[in-house]
């Protein structure tokens, strides 16, 4: 059996530019990366935004397992399945992360014969997005300190810094630091830490900026520390916001690559769902829209954190509407989430599957909550049988889903082709009635309430005694009316990894709470979730080498 690296190397890629054209781009509104990935200019958004919206349709899933259940593979296989039946569609997906590439969770070019490629570049430096991110956002943690250090004019309190420095790797030792030690012009000793880049406010600004204004604007409003008076220091006030836009000039301008099949994928933006709100760009989805008559996004894990933040906070903020939701599902994760351990989950099992079902039941119930309506696939698996197949498809026809199996992975866009037939029988035929879950003028704690209760089936919301008063000054700063941006555990409607399938008689404990200001948000840390992972004992980066050709090897 192939992997999917091989699969991506052998295949006939068509130059980007050909890849455009098909939408009607030209080529002088691409900005080329060489011959297979190029930028959309903005003389290209200003030609098309007048052109009216295709349709939107969101791909999430149940709450995975430790390995992923191929949601963005199950968005490709889609995608190419609606091209083959002639619907002119385009990709809107996220850019993956160095962390997961070199980690456990492998990259986001998709699986199998469902990729989008060049599949090494995407999942490596691609068109250097991250690594603009991560400047911007470590140019404005310098300028911090360095202000601090050359008088402290803004008489920012060293102790209430918020601003963490970031980096595209999983590196649990940088969580929490110190900074300043030696000699005098070293700087101020403080305590500081590090984040994720996909975990940086700069990383949701991008996604969330309509253009250039906007995200000078949203830059300028970042609170990066208190004064001694208790007053927010902004980046705008430490004259940062033109230094880091112009690191991000190149970066907020969407990525044009393709799948397998020459579908056109407009890749940019790559924030995590668990900690941050887990969907690629604004720009990238509005012009996909403009350009096709069926636009495929994807949110980050599971329906409870990707959706939930893309329905109430992308959604919101943008304007969009979404016209389907495909939920995703395997049978090996709802055994899992039947309490099979990972090494029994190729047998069959009903029981267990019964058990298990009841999350995939519960997000199914919250999509509805939504109005928008459903369509459950499962990505199949060669373990899987027709009897578990025949029972999950009962469940979801029962509960007025439309139902299609997905072997995207193995087939590509032929695989998909059912779930196709039946996501456009759904966008003819089942209208959206699309609204957030929580109105704008409902307190923090209400709205974290709404989301615990709601969504994830808590009892209630717990809050640590710092929690509870950082979400009183953020409303006394004015901030009460923005969305709130959940971090919690993927692996569990709960805030408790643990706790499998649909629990019940729990509590959501909230430990902290900050305002991003700039991405128009505010966090609320839930758990033990991290905003810096760590690496695994035997990391993906074990298995990766390039040879000496050139050709990298063990990349999936």
């Amino acid at each position: 059996m192939k992997t999917d690296i091989q699969i991506a190397q052998e295949a006939e890629m068509r130059q980007v530019k050909e890849v455009g054209a098909a939408y009607g781009i030209s080529e002088d509104e691409l900005e080329l990366y060489g011959k297979y990935k190029a930028k959309l200019t903005d003389e290209l958004w200003n030609r098309v935004k007048e052109n009216p919206d295709g349709k939107l349709v969101l791909v999430t899933a149940i709450n995975p397992t430790p390995a992923g259940e191929g949601k963005t593979t199950t968005s490709i296989g889609l995608a190419d399945a609606l091209s083959r039946l002639g619907k002119k569609t385009m990709l809107a997906l996220r850019e993956p992360s160095l962390g997961p590439c070199f980690g456990i969770k492998g990259g986001a070019a998709g699986g199998g014969y469902a990729q989008v490629v060049p599949m090494e570049d995407l999942n490596l430096h691609f068109t250097g997005d991250f690594h603009a991110i991560t400047s911007a956002n470590n140019l404005l943690a310098a300028l911090l300190d360095n202000h601090i250090q050359q008088g402290n004019g803004l008489r920012i309190d060293t102790r209430q810094v918020l601003w963490k420095r970031c980096m595209d790797m999983n590196d649990r030792v940088l969580r929490n630091i110190v900074v300043g030690l030696g000699a005098k012009a070293d700087g101020v000793v403080r305590e500081d830490h590090f984040v994720i880049t996909v975990a940086s406010e700069i990383m949701a600004i991008l996604c969330l900026a309509d253009d250039m204004g906007d995200l000078k604007e949203r830059l300028g409003r970042i609170i990066v520390a208190y004064n001694d008076a208790g007053e927010p220091v902004t980046a705008k006030q430490l004259n940062a916001v033109g230094a880091m836009a112009a690191l991000l000039k190149d970066a907020i301008k969407p990525n044009l690559i393709q799948t397998l099949e020459h579908t056109g994928a407009l890749v940019h933006g790559g924030p995590f769902a668990n900690i941050a709100h887990g969907c690629n760009s604004v720009r990238a989805t509005k012009t996909a829209l403009k350009l096709a008559d069926i636009v495929v996004t994807e949110a980050g894990f599971g329906a409870d954190l990707g959706a939930e933040k893309f329905l109430d906070i992308k959604c919101r903020m943008a304007g969009l509407k979404p016209d389907a939701v495909v939920l995703v599902a395997t049978v090996r994760a709802l055994k899992y989430n039947g309490g099979v351990p990972k090494t029994e989950l190729n047998t069959e099992n009903l029981e267990a599957l019964k058990r298990g079902i009841v999350n995939l039941e519960k997000h199914i119930e919250n999509i509805h909550k939504y109005g928008v309506p459903v369509v459950v696939t499962l990505n199949s698996f060669t373990s899987d049988t027709k009897a578990e197949y025949e029972f999950i498809r009962s469940f979801c026809e029962e509960r007025g889903c439309e139902f299609a199996l997905s072997e995207v992975w193995a087939k590509g866009g032929e695989g998909g082709e059912g779930l196709a037939g039946k996501v456009l029988e759904t966008l003819e035929n089942k209208e959206s009635n699309y609204a957030p879950i929580y109105p704008d003028d409902m307190s923090l704690k209400e709205k974290v309430h709404t989301i615990a209760a709601e969504i994830y089936g808590a009892d209630g919301v717990s809050y640590a005694p710092g929690a509870e008063k950082a979400m009183a000054r953020i409303e006394e700063m004015g901030f009460g009316r923005l969305p709130v941006c959940m971090a919690k555990t993927q692996y569990s409607l709960s805030d408790d990894q643990s706790k499998l399938g649909r629990p019940s008689g729990f509590t959501i404990h909230v430990r902290d709470v900050y305002v991003s200001a700039g991405a128009g948000f505010v966090v609320a840390l839930t758990g033990a979730i991290m905003t810096m992972p760590g690496l695994p004992k035997k990391p993906a980066a074990d298995g990766i080498d390039v040879n000496e050709d050139g050709k990298i090897t063990g990349l999936f």
